[in-house]
């Protein structure tokens, strides 16, 4: 793997490090590409504080930091400007608008929470609840159908307690569905690296015998993340174990790029 589109910055308040940082680990460590996709800002009602993104007033910032280190790598790296987002259904569309003015090269879909987001859980919570795996699953599918996004950020971050064969049949669907619309799945290197629940054995060797399309996401939030030749291997063994073929950067942006020609995406 020689790029990585998964990485945030101080302004999601629960990374450290400089974006300049960044982008010399990732350097060093012989990337080709780095594109930054930090926690984008969502235009919630005023009285709610969200502890891991940026604010709307931020987002500016954001962008003008990328830009300016673009130009200045450019005969170094190619840096690209991205955001992870959610599917909120009731301020998607005001989201859209808020990006809108900006040169957003790409959308990544990370779901860390059911619903709007706000008094929800965080999915990586363990949970028994069918109807929540369920739920997870349903609205990752409507993000899907927007058309806006690159890849599906971390498919496996649910941690789900309960019925084996329910989780089964529910993973089965959602691969299915991003089999159907051509939509990539990540390998997030986070959850090895913090070993979390996820990678999850199970859900990538079901990926496997779907062939899903695959992508590594280094979901750097250190710089020392940047470029972790460990979990990388632990990402790279998990695609070969299941037959997984693994996106170059050019397979993957001529996937976004074949969905949008056929109407795919927004």
């Amino acid at each position: 793997m020689d790029y990585n589109l998964h990485t945030h910055t101080v302004r999601c308040k629960h990374a450290q490090g400089t974006e300049r940082e960044y982008v010399e680990e990732a350097i060093k460590g012989g990337f080709k590409t780095l594109g930054f996709s930090d926690h984008t800002p969502y235009p919630f009602p005023r009285e709610y504080d969200p502890p891991t993104r940026m604010d709307p007033s931020q987002l500016e910032g954001y962008v003008d930091t990328i830009l300016s280190l673009k130009k200045e790598y450019a005969s170094d790296i190619e840096i690209l400007l991205g955001l992870e987002a959610e599917y909120y259904p009731t301020y998607f569309e005001k989201l859209m608008e808020l990006i809108e003015p900006y040169p957003i090269e790409y959308l990544l879909l990370g779901q860390h929470f059911p619903g709007d987001e706000i008094g929800q859980p965080w999915h990586g919570q363990e949970t028994a609840d069918v109807e929540r795996l369920k739920g997870y699953v349903d609205q990752v599918l409507e993000g899907l159908d927007t058309g806006r996004f690159l890849y599906l950020a971390h498919p496996d971050l649910p941690n789900f307690i309960g019925d084996i064969v329910a989780y089964e049949e529910q993973m089965r669907r959602l691969i299915a569905e991003c089999n159907k619309r051509d939509v990539p799945m990540e390998i997030n290197l986070l959850g090895i690296a913090t070993e979390r629940n996820y990678p999850n054995e199970l859900f990538w060797r079901l990926a496997g015998e779907m062939s899903a399309k695959t992508v590594i996401g280094v979901d750097a939030h250190r710089v020392d993340m940047v470029w972790d030749p460990g979990s990388m291997a632990v990402a790279e063994k998990i695609a070969a174990d299941n037959h997984l073929h693994l996106l170059t950067k050019e397979e993957l942006f001529q996937n976004y790029r074949n969905r949008k020609a056929k109407g795919k995406t927004g």
